[in-house]
């Protein structure tokens, strides 16, 4: 079976990107990765990459502080094509994508977020769950769309809050669940498992 080649995003320490790699080493996850693309010159994201001889490049995303935009979305945009990426898993990239990037790969970029959307969506969901007094959160995988955090979503999963928890404690919790969720729903996607509705993701049986 053919390898879905993903192409991941990040600005970050890239924990997805490591759990997404070890997936794919462990045979969990028929795909390869393709390249891993950071607009933070000294993410940890790209060393994760070069340790495992995929290749990382830095591209800036100036002058835009918030979004992939002009000219950067468009050299992302090429560098993806050049290693012939199909699906883009967004791993801790802080910019929003927009239409160009969108018509590039449609339906075709997923990202992982640290709530159950459509609660706290933007940064520091847990932090938000937290001051909120929620006593559930979790993390959810969606399709990327031009709104913040708003794409059809694909798998979620709870996790609960603790009386005890620091912002620290339930996010680290959150991320053991988002490093297991997060090749489940790309080998779901690698399966052609996944068909769209409107805002309803359905996983067909295999």
């Amino acid at each position: 079976m053919k390898k879905m080649i993903i192409g991941i995003l990040g600005s970050g320490k890239g924990t997805n990107c490591q759990a997404i790699i070890d997936a794919i080493e462990a045979g969990k996850l028929n795909a390869k990765v393709g390249c891993v693309i950071s607009d933070v010159e000294d993410a940890y994201i790209l060393t994760r990459a070069r340790n495992h001889n995929i290749p990382a490049e830095y591209i800036s995303g100036a002058p835009f502080k918030t979004k992939l935009d002009g000219e950067a979305e468009q050299k992302y945009i090429a560098t993806l094509q050049r290693y012939n990426v199909e699906v883009v898993a967004l791993a801790g990239f802080m910019r929003m994508i927009k239409r160009n990037m969108l018509n590039a790969f449609p339906s075709r970029i997923i990202n992982i977020h640290p709530s159950l959307l459509p609660a706290f969506p933007g940064i520091e969901s847990w932090k938000q769950a937290l001051q909120y007094g929620a006593k559930i959160t979790g993390c959810t995988v969606h399709f990327v769309d031009e709104g913040m955090d708003t794409g059809p979503i694909i798998l979620q999963e709870a996790v609960p809050i603790l009386d005890n928890d620091t912002p620290e404690t339930l996010h680290a919790r959150i991320q053991q669940v988002e490093h297991k969720l997060y090749p489940q729903a790309l080998q779901l996607l690698a399966e052609g498992r996944l068909r769209i509705e409107g805002r309803r993701v359905f996983i067909i049986d295999s």
